[in-house]
């Protein structure tokens, strides 16, 4: 049985970007939601006991629409919850991370604008992410509603490991900046774990 991750900061540590009310919904109701339909989804089958989250996702194509929908839901807000944290605990991308970064974008600036690009083009609800492919090159996708791009249903060329990801189901921000999200987009770059962002650039396997 997998579990909810707990979230390093209370509730509204992360306002004034996203209030507390969001921050508790989201978590609470949403994230809940999707663990507690991932469970029941795999209860009785090979992958109630000894596979991983990540085997999973990555094998996502021999499931069923439930697994695929809610293991999408848990995994996507696992990662996301990690990716936030409060404005004064934020650090500039390391060395490698940033070197990468403008390889692709020519500056962290420019890599930020083409992210809010593509996030702002995505057609109703699902996530925008920065992914690395096995060359450890990196990219800017999106995927509908609770899809990843490490997952096998994707495109091969456009499958990679997310290291960057935002949420932009109106659950996350329609309390606060209601249908602008162009704000809320804005406003999640205060809050960038850009520890975590390097460490899955540098470390985490694909």
């Amino acid at each position: 049985m997998f579990s909810l991750i707990d979230l390093p900061y209370d509730f509204n540590a992360y306002e004034p970007y996203i209030d507390a009310r969001t921050m508790e919904l989201h978590y609470t109701k949403h994230y809940q939601a999707y663990l507690d339909n991932f469970n029941k989804a795999i209860e009785g089958t090979e992958m109630d006991n000894d596979r991983t989250l990540m085997h999973i996702i990555t094998n996502i194509s021999k499931t069923n629409e439930p697994i695929r929908n809610n293991a999408g839901g848990y995994h996507n807000h696992t990662l996301f919850w990690g990716m936030l944290v409060p404005t004064y605990r934020q650090h500039e991308p390391q060395v490698a991370t940033e070197r990468a970064i403008e390889k692709s974008y020519g500056s962290v600036d420019n890599f930020k604008t083409a992210f809010t690009k593509v996030a702002l083009s995505c057609f109703g609800s699902g996530w925008v992410w920065l992914c690395r492919n096995k060359a450890n090159e990196l990219f800017i996708c999106t995927t509908p509603n609770q899809d990843n791009p490490a997952m096998d249903i994707i495109d091969e060329q456009k499958r990679g490991l997310p290291i960057l990801g935002l949420d932009l189901w109106e659950h996350a921000y329609y309390l606060q900046y209601q249908n602008k999200r162009a704000d809320y987009i804005n406003a999640f770059w205060n809050l960038v774990n850009w520890r975590l962002v390097d460490d899955r650039f540098q470390y985490a396997p694909f």
